[in-house]
């Protein structure tokens, strides 16, 4: 089993890294392979909503990070993203990687996942439920800890002070492979994964 975790922060080995280390530690302790992938610092075009993605299952954009990931969605079991606080909520370009990922992608459903943010200081839980939104609406199972999955610092080192948030992140990763295992035992043990209905679109205005 694997988990994709995302580095949305511009900063490769800035706070946002640090607290992914701490869950990526945590699964490989418990037999789960990883990948921590930074999405860097170079321009990273918005969805534009064109729906190409629909009929190729690739984002018609193909000069960033987010066909990558869609192959990479394919083979994981798990994703967990992370995201610094900007202005109480999380970098643009990660959103804007997020939004294209999650249109185009058609593999989500039932992988559990878990946000990861890191601040200074506040705006931390308003970033945590914008990116939780992402899962939810694609029947990914969110992962918990045993408090929001935050921690505090402007560098690495201060984060490393943040006692409890890494202890956060290290029960991150545990539960997470737990529901990982949990899910492959039900699946050798017979239990099928949800029969799903085909989509119904409410539109308020005929």
């Amino acid at each position: 089993m694997n988990v994709l975790l995302i580095n949305g922060s511009p900063h490769k080995a800035g706070c946002t890294n640090r607290a992914l280390m701490e869950v990526s530690e945590s699964l490989n302790k418990e037999g789960i392979k990883t990948e921590i992938l930074h999405i860097g610092t170079k321009a990273i075009h918005g969805c534009i909503a064109c729906g190409k993605c629909a009929q190729t299952g690739r984002c018609i954009f193909g000069d960033d990070l987010v066909n990558e990931i869609l192959g990479k969605v394919e083979e994981m079991d798990g994703l967990i993203v992370g995201s610094p606080v900007y202005y109480a909520s999380a970098n643009g370009s990660l959103f804007s990687l997020l939004d294209r990922l999650f249109f185009a992608g058609r593999k989500f459903a039932f992988k559990p996942a878990a946000a990861v943010v890191s601040a200074r200081r506040a705006g931390t839980t308003a970033t945590f439920d914008a990116l939780n939104k992402y899962f939810t609406i694609s029947q990914m199972p969110v992962v918990s800890s045993r408090y929001w999955n935050m921690v505090h610092g402007r560098t690495p080192e201060d984060v490393e002070q943040d006692k409890e948030g890494l202890q956060v992140m290290r029960d991150l990763g545990k539960n997470m492979a737990w529901l990982l295992k949990s899910i492959e035992a039900g699946k050798a043990a017979g239990i099928s994964l949800p029969v799903q209905e085909e989509k119904i679109w409410t539109n308020f205005v005929d």
